[in-house]
Parts: C-alpha cells; structure tokens; sequence
C-alpha cells in the first residue's frame, strides 16, 4: 500500500486521538461559483491550534475562535484551478504538529451548475420516506439511536426508508409522476416522535434508519435515469434538541434566546406590518416551535454561512433538481436573502420552493423573486407553496354553489395572481403532510376529489400530489398526523393491500389510480398545460370554465360543480374555440363535438384537447 493512502486511513484516526472529532462540510468541489469555503473544525480545545496547509491552488485566507474553545472556523480559498484529491489540514500549537485531517477536493459533475430545476412541466409526488416503504428491515432500529420501530404507534418509526423507495421508483415513474419531495431524511436523534424528520441532528448526515449518504446519492441517481428528479426538504430556521452542537455551542448567540425555550408567536404579518411593534417581529422570528426544536440564530454570520454551505454540498452532493424549505419566513429574512441569491448563483436554472403557510396571498407574494415591495425588501425565492389557493381549492368543492360561494372562490382566487412576480412558478396542491388528507377534506365523495385532481393538474402552476392521493387514502375522524401519515399499502411485507400492484385495492382506489396515472402522463406532453398561458371564464351555474393555450395546443376544461345536469352553450368561448369544432375528452378517449353546446353531467368534470 503506497505511503498516501495508508497516511489517508490512519489520519482521521490520528485526529481523534488529538481531539478532532469533525469538520464540516466534509468534502467540497473544486470550480464553485464562489472561490470561499469555510470549514467549521471541532474537537476538543481545538481553538488552541493554528491550522495550515500546502495544497496547490488552495490557500488559508483567515481562521476564526470562537467562544468555546473547541471550535475553529477556517476560511478557505480554492481556486479554478485547484487540484483535484486530497488535501491534508495541518494543525500546529506553535512550531509542534499536533495533529492532521484529510480533506477531499472533488470534481464537480458536467454542467453541474447549469442543471434544470424543478417547473411547470413537472408533477411533484410528495412521500414521508418513513411510511411508504420497508426495504430494509435490518435498520429499522438502530443501536446508536434512541427510538427504535414501533409500527403500532401512529407517531413512532414504522420502518420506511430510502431502499423502499429505489424498489419502488418504477411505480413511481409509471405513474408518470417526474419529481420525488421526500420529507427530511437527515438524522434525528430524538428520543421520540423522530419519524417525521424536521428535528434534525446532524446536517450532514442522512438518519441510519433511512439509509445512508451513500444510499440517498444512489436514490437520486437511479431517479434520475426514471425521469424523476429529487428535491430535498431543507431546515434552516431549528435544529433538534439532540444536536450534537447543543453540549457545546460554538457561541453564546448560536442559539435564540440565549439557548433557552421562548415560543414563536407565529404572527408572520409582524414582518411585513407597518405598524408592527418591534417585539412581536422578535418573537415570531426568535422564537422556537417547541422545546425541541430549538431556533436558529441566522444573524451569526457563521451559523448564516453553514447553512449556506450545507445546502450546496446537498444540492452539489446528490444532484438535486430542487429545494423545499420548511417555515420559510421563520428564519431571519435578511439572511434568506443572502442565502437564495448564494444558492441561485452556483445554480442559476434551479429551483427552491418555500412554505409560507398563509391563505392570504399578500403575504406569500411578498417572499418571490422579483417582488417589488413597499419596505424595500427584495426577495430570491422563486417559488412558493400556493396555500391560499389549496384553501380555495377546498372551499369551492365544498361549498354549495351560490353568489359568493363555490366555483367562484376558486376563481376569484386565481384572480389574485397579479400579487405574484411569477404565478406559474408557484406549487399548487391539494393536500399535504401536514393537514388532513385531500380525500378526507372531500368527505370521500369521488366525484369531487376528481374535481380536485383535474383542477390541479390543468391550472397553472408545479402540482405537487402526497403519496397515497392516487388511492383515496383517508383520515377519518382525526387530524393526528401519524395517521394523516399513514403507511403505503403494499410497502411492507405483510400488508394485504398492495398498492403498487393494485392487489386488494377497492373498485373507487383503483378506478382513482388509473385515471391519475393516465392525466398524469398525458400532462407530461401538452405543452398547452406545462407552458401554455391560461384564460378562465367567471363561472355560471356552478360551471367554470377554463382554456390553456400553447403556439401548437390548446386545451378546454370544464368543471360542473352543480348537483343538476347543465347545458353548456359554447357561443361565449368562441374567441379561445376559433378554428376548433372538436377535441377529444382525454378521460374517456372519446371524440366530443364543439358546435352549438355540451351537456355537462352533474358534478363532472372534462379535459378536452382541441383539435
């Protein structure tokens, strides 16, 4: 064995024994659009060294101590040109060598900066990684983690994980779904109620009852080659409790208020309120979640730049096509600022999607890209979670028609997308991981939840559909969400469902999963839906009536939200039906006349693709 590599094996055990216990991030690439690196280093007096290295194209710009002694924070610049492979950290206590680190130099992936994030032309399947699929058994309990597998308990670890996936991405692709948004996968060392994944320990580190970091660049890999990209769900505004930086903060301010639980009021209109007092702005952005999730001090400009850095080295990592952030405007929003404008410019074709959980879009609006606001803020986010519209979505189904009630909700919603800098760029769904189940909103009326679905997928925007939606999967008489997260039939080996095969499914599942996966992979090929504009028509009678047009394609919807039979006189669409006096009904494969009127059944919907 040559000299290097035996030096490479036996270095991180060397830094150990000297105090080293990590360096983060653990490994970077050579050819970012930002020269600068900072390493964070940890171990124990580590504060105490000076670190140096002899690395062609890499120099140590400035190192940082922080208020504990076991931390140093190593400015790094690394040139174009830098070489590529392992570079050794040097750390020295005067003129004494005390103990080295290798540090890996990687070569970043072809076109790596110019990948095309998540759009338009994409439908997002939105899975809880730890209810889905079972492809491991032998991690679903780990020693060196608290919770172990208990798949009775609606909140406890049922097992799910990144191997039950990759066996499944076949489903998922024939479905003809072409984004996966996986709730967080990264470690949580929790003593409890762990599953969900927002409670995160270690930024750098996938949780072992899902897998491993390898495991997750495999999974975004072989999505890839399905025609599925991977977004990750990205934490920047807490940590868990069980952080390993929580025994030993780098700083007094890592933490807000001081390290000590002071909830969040949740008042997000505080940052956009002229009137606002000073000290609700604080609460809601400074304040936690819960005792567990304690609340990030972005305003440290090393917690700000760590968190920058770990979401490139995902996005840079896996390969991802996308980012969600979870409580977006938790965080502080200068910082946010700093933090989108880092992200798009390694990746000026990505994507990043935030949840502002409002129903006003007023307040979501603020947060695009390209927003002109009255305080001066300008934001890069260029996408948002379109919740007022969900809101809307729900209410017009429903509602019993009426004036103001109804299809027109739905309606005068979408009218508000002059607030929106890029309406299109906006994820529109029905349901999600937090709130009840689309089909349990519906009160299980099939009809209606077809309603919904072609709605969503023939609106403008990026749909995004929870795992399960496709089989009228439900939460009867309760909002707990364990159950809201319910397992994937068929993801375990005992189940008697099996919903990838559609053994055991009801007639109404199987009916619901065969007409989502045939819009879903019509959809992937009209361009009149994934790049066309859309003009709506006031609804009348509880019809609404919309057309997405394309140079090449056009198409009609038609959704009947009245209990009654309507006849649909087509003489106020002839503007958008000039030259087409046909089409083809892309449910039914059947060939529909467009001449005089349409006889609309009651509670139906229609996808008409003009010929």
């Amino acid at each position: 064995m040559k000299y290097w590599l035996v030096l490479t094996v036996l270095m991180p055990l060397l830094a150990f024994a000297n105090g080293i216990d990590r360096v983060e991030p653990p490994s970077w690439w050579v050819g970012m659009d930002s020269a600068k690196l900072q390493l964070l280093v940890h171990g124990k007096n580590i504060g105490q060294l000076q670190p140096k290295l002899d690395h062609p194209g890499v120099s140590v710009v400035n190192v940082h101590k922080a208020d504990s002694p076991n931390y140093l924070f190593i400015d790094l610049r690394i040139d174009p040109d830098a070489a590529v492979g392992e570079m050794t950290l040097e750390f020295y206590q005067g003129e004494t060598l005390t103990t080295r680190w290798p540090y890996s130099l990687q070569a970043r992936v072809d076109d790596s900066a110019k990948r095309q994030g998540f759009s338009a032309k994409d439908v997002i399947y939105l899975i809880t990684p730890d209810r889905f699929a079972n492809g491991n058994p032998s991690n679903d309990s780990v020693a060196s983690l608290a919770e172990g597998l208990t798949r009775d308990a609606p909140g406890g670890r049922h097992g799910g994980d990144l191997a039950g996936i990759m066996n499944h991405l076949d489903y998922i692709s024939d479905m003809g779904f072409t984004q996966l948004w996986l709730n967080p996968v990264l470690e949580n060392a929790q003593p409890e109620y762990s599953y969900h994944g927002y409670a995160i320990t270690d930024f750098y580190r996938v949780d072992p009852r899902f897998g491993s970091n390898d495991q997750y660049l495999a999974l975004a890999q072989q999505a890839r080659q399905q025609g599925v990209g991977l977004i990750m769900d990205v934490v920047l505004n807490h940590c868990g409790s069980e952080h390993w930086w929580m025994a030993d903060a780098p700083f007094t301010d890592w933490i807000n208020f001081s390290g000590e639980f002071s909830p969040t009021t949740h008042r997000r209109t505080t940052l956009r309120d002229p009137h606002a007092a000073a000290s609700d702005t604080r609460q809601f952005t400074d304040g936690w979640f819960v005792p567990t999730m304690p609340d990030l001090n972005q305003r440290n400009e090393f917690m700000a730049e760590y968190l920058i850095q770990n979401s490139l080295w995902w996005i840079e990592y896996a390969g991802l096509s996308g980012v969600r952030v979870d409580t977006y405007s938790y965080p502080d929003k200068n910082f946010l600022v700093a933090w989108g404008e880092r992200v798009m410019a390694e990746y000026p074709n990505f994507n990043i999607v935030g949840e502002e959980w409002s129903n006003n879009p007023a307040i979501v609006s603020y947060w695009q890209t390209g927003k002109h606001n009255p305080d001066g803020y300008q934001p890069q986010l260029p996408s948002l979670m379109d919740f007022s519209l969900q809101t809307a979505l729900i209410n017009a189904l429903t509602h019993e028609e009426s004036w103001g009630e109804g299809m027109i909700e739905l309606y005068e919603a979408l009218s508000n997308d002059f607030l929106y800098p890029n309406p299109d760029n906006l994820v529109v769904f029905a349901d999600n991981h937090d709130m009840s189940r689309i089909y349990t909103q519906l009160n299980e009326n099939y009809d209606l939840w077809q309603q919904a679905m072609v709605y969503l997928l023939t609106t403008r925007g990026i749909p995004q559909i929870y795992y399960g939606t496709e089989i009228l999967m439900t939460n009867p008489g309760t909002e707990d969400h364990g159950v809201i997260r319910t397992d994937f039939p068929g993801g375990w080996p005992d189940d008697k469902i099996n919903a990838f095969t559609a053994k055991g499914l009801s007639k109404d599942s199987k009916r619901a999963q065969d007409l989502l996966r045939k819009l879903l992979n019509w959809r992937k090929n009209n361009a009149a839906i994934t790049e066309g504009r859309l003009v709506h028509y006031a609804p009348q009678n509880g019809v609404y009536v919309y057309f997405n047009i394309a140079e090449k394609s056009e198409v009609m919807t038609i959704i009947n939200h009245s209990d009654k039979a309507r006849e649909l006189k087509l003489d106020r669409f002839s503007d958008l039906l000039a030259g087409s006096n046909k089409g083809v009904d892309v449910m039914s494969d059947k060939l529909v006349k467009l001449t005089e009127s349409l006889r609309l059944a009651p509670m139906s919907s229609q996808i008409i693709e003009l010929q």
